[in-house]
């Protein structure tokens, strides 16, 4: 263990020294705020803006265009997409998401507020079940925020901020943004867990280049609480040097609807590195990879967790994965080919994002354990799923405030999942179509598509 841990250390230090030979004149923090002097430009799932833009005294705007036009080589009839939460429709134009607001602060006193409008305002609050407990639609009250916050900063340390409301969860590595990915459509490790959560957030900024995050929320990417048992959680991030980033997310909540006795753990783990920096070059001038392992289960209420159990315990139901994207940067920083994928296995499907259309299960109101549908997508506890994704794109990137993206991605899963020709609606495509009793949802094992992205971000 001490040989390993010393290898480490040196391997972080030869990682400094190589990167930093030609240092950066970019940089992300100013004086005074944590990571200070760091270049964070690089991250995945973080801004690429050099400086906020427009920044004022008690106001800096946000204003985000997520626009794309995708085409899935199985050509489902009715253009829906299967599986994605940054995706909608097929072969046509697709407004993804328009994000309006900002951060406001006097004082000590702060409040951030995104706006969210376009297919995602649909296609995330679907899969939150905690919204059917109890009354007044809460999908249609907050599908058109992203986040919308507000708290106290703090003067102690390097900075405490205590912050309540809605806010962008940081489980799984990428961002709830487009444009801070380094790719468009996330691997099954991120597109399955948490993109938002609602509760009370703490950041402790215990030195320049560790924050300490603890979360009480209502649930796992609910806006409403699934039992009387709140989830808890917190992130840890530590920069040691600008070209390294580490951080675990961890949480553990009861989040299965009408079963109290079923507890969920999840943890998620990170890694960041920048291992080569020429700035200056007239070629590649940088490149970096991004590590994510994710682990949890769950167990009560009939599951049992990693081990299979009897009749009484119930089957295993975990979530295992793992997914690497390599970045490389060229003329100067103007373009960059990113390439990566992922694995995922996820017993009992607990988290695996349910086809939409007639294949997608609704809440049964006699019985929330249960799903009630036409032709639902089977998800009880045991039955299995394995995924597989791999993805390759080519960005360019005029200036700091918009991307041009194309990129292939190929999906594949254990069981039929992806939308086929024939659509998960009906015969024509259309939901008016009356339904032939021989009519099923047609799903693949696998899928192919090509996306062109507009990411602007001022």
């Amino acid at each position: 263990m001490k040989t390993t841990l010393l290898y480490l250390t040196f391997f972080m230090q030869g990682l400094t020294l190589s990167a930093q030979q030609d240092t950066t004149s970019v940089i992300n923090k100013q004086k005074g705020e944590p990571l200070e002097g760091m270049d964070c430009t690089w991250w995945n799932g973080g801004d690429r803006r050099s400086t906020p833009t427009l920044a004022g005294k008690h106001f800096t705007p946000t204003v985000m265009v997520d626009a794309n036009f995708t085409h899935s080589f199985n050509n489902p009839i009715d253009n829906t997409v299967v599986g994605s939460t940054a995706l909608a429709r097929n072969n046509e134009m697709e407004i993804s998401a328009v994000h309006l607001g900002g951060d406001f602060t006097y004082n000590n006193a702060r409040a951030h507020i995104v706006t969210q409008f376009g297919t995602r305002s649909t296609v995330i609050p679907r899969n939150d079940y905690s919204i059917y407990k109890g009354q007044y639609q809460l999908a249609d009250v907050y599908r058109y925020l992203a986040e919308a916050n507000a708290g106290y900063h703090f003067n102690v340390l390097h900075g405490v901020n205590v912050d309540a409301g809605l806010f962008m969860s940081y489980i799984g590595l990428n961002s709830y943004y487009q444009a801070e990915n380094w790719e468009y459509q996330a691997s099954f490790t991120s597109d399955n867990t948490p993109w938002f959560f609602s509760g009370v957030r703490f950041q402790i900024f215990a030195t320049k280049k560790l924050k300490i995050e603890p979360w009480i929320i209502n649930g796992w990417q609910s806006y409403a609480m699934f039992n009387k048992q709140p989830g808890i959680g917190g992130n840890i991030t530590w920069c040691p040097n600008e070209n390294i980033k580490m951080l675990t997310n961890n949480y553990y909540g009861a989040d299965a609807a009408g079963i109290p006795d079923r507890k969920r753990f999840h943890s998620d783990n990170s890694i960041l590195v920048r291992y080569f920096n020429r700035p200056k070059s007239t070629g590649i001038t940088k490149m970096a990879f991004s590590l994510t392992g994710d682990v949890g289960f769950e167990k009560g209420g009939g599951v049992n967790g990693f081990k299979q159990g009897d009749s009484l315990e119930g089957p295993a139901q975990y979530f295992a994965s793992i997914m690497f994207y390599n970045r490389v940067w060229f003329g100067k920083n103007k373009f960059a080919w990113t390439i990566g994928g992922g694995l995922m296995t996820n017993p009992g499907r607990y988290l695996v994002l349910y086809p939409t259309g007639q294949a997608s299960p609704l809440p049964n109101p006699s019985d929330p354990t249960t799903t009630v549908g036409l032709y639902p997508f089977s998800a009880n506890p045991g039955d299995p799923f394995q995924g597989f994704d791999c993805s390759s794109n080519l960005d360019w990137m005029p200036n700091e405030h918009i991307t041009f993206r194309i990129e292939y991605v190929h999906r594949e899963a254990s069981v039929p999942y992806f939308a086929g020709p024939g659509g998960v609606t009906s015969p024509t495509g259309y939901t008016t179509a009356t339904l032939p009793a021989d009519w099923r949802p047609d799903l693949l094992t696998h899928e192919n598509r090509i996306i062109f992205a507009v990411l602007f971000r001022l």
